[in-house]
């Protein structure tokens, strides 16, 4: 949504102060980018993509622009770019297509992720949540047979699954089951400038009004590492403290 994206990645890019870099987008607007981006080698895309059929697309995302992702989608791959697709599960909304997104890494060097529904609606609404880890475990192997386990990379937040026969990989993100607490190293900051040791807690601290106070580098960096080494044990300790949680992920930053 930056009109100065192109000069935003370059700039990340171009730093020299990461080891990798990962981006992760809706697609809508992202296919023009694409040759910059593999021009910049970075590592990896994570493309939003919850349904295959362009209607169900346009009432979950409330637009009409089911074909701009999938020519993204098409981009990524021409230019050989890893693409990771992120699909998160709504019982009685799209859970016709599990089996339709994960057959997606047959013919496709793409890693299919489902990731489990999280409460951040901006309404604090909770529901019993049918796919979970387990229950998504239970569709895949039904249409798609035996999965095998792959070694998981450190810190992943994903269990990942070869298909026999398959070029992708298909995998399960336990964002509300939460089992990868123990291994997570993330922090997340938001649009708003504030950083947050783990999605389901509180803001830990307001990075923004720091910056905007002159606050030097030192000090800065000594307040991340205050902030996570204050990080609760797990997701369900970090709820705890903030119940309920009523956010949106769009206030996050996801």
């Amino acid at each position: 949504m930056r009109r100065d994206f192109d000069k935003l990645i370059t700039q990340v890019a171009t730093s020299n102060r990461f080891e990798s870099i990962t981006m992760t987008t809706n697609g809508v607007l992202t296919a023009p980018f694409v040759p910059l981006l593999k021009k910049l080698n970075i590592h990896s895309v994570n493309l939003s993509l919850d349904t295959l059929d362009a209607k169900r697309f346009a009432t979950i995302t409330r637009r009409d622009a089911f074909p701009d992702v999938m020519h993204t989608l098409e981009a990524l791959l021409a230019h050989g770019i890893r693409t990771k697709i992120n699909a998160v599960i709504m019982e009685g909304v799209n859970d016709d297509d599990i089996l339709p997104l994960a057959l997606l890494s047959k013919e496709l060097p793409v890693d299919v992720r489902f990731i489990e529904e999280m409460p951040f609606n901006g309404r604090g609404d909770r529901h019993a949540i049918k796919y979970t880890r387990k229950g998504l475990l239970e569709v895949l192997e039904n249409g798609l047979g035996k999965l095998h386990r792959i070694a998981d990379e450190p810190n992943t937040t994903a269990e990942n699954y070869a298909v026999k026969g398959h070029f992708g990989s298909v995998g399960i993100i336990a964002a509300w089951s939460r089992t990868f607490c123990g291994s997570c190293n993330r922090i997340r900051l938001t649009p708003s400038g504030q950083m947050k040791t783990c999605l389901y807690g509180r803001n830990e601290l307001d990075l923004r009004s720091m910056l905007r106070n002159h606050h030097s580098t030192e000090e800065i960096a000594q307040a991340i590492a205050h902030a996570v080494l204050r990080k609760k044990k797990d997701g369900i300790e970090a709820e705890a403290d903030r119940l309920p949680v009523e956010e949106s992920m769009a206030t996050i930053g996801g």
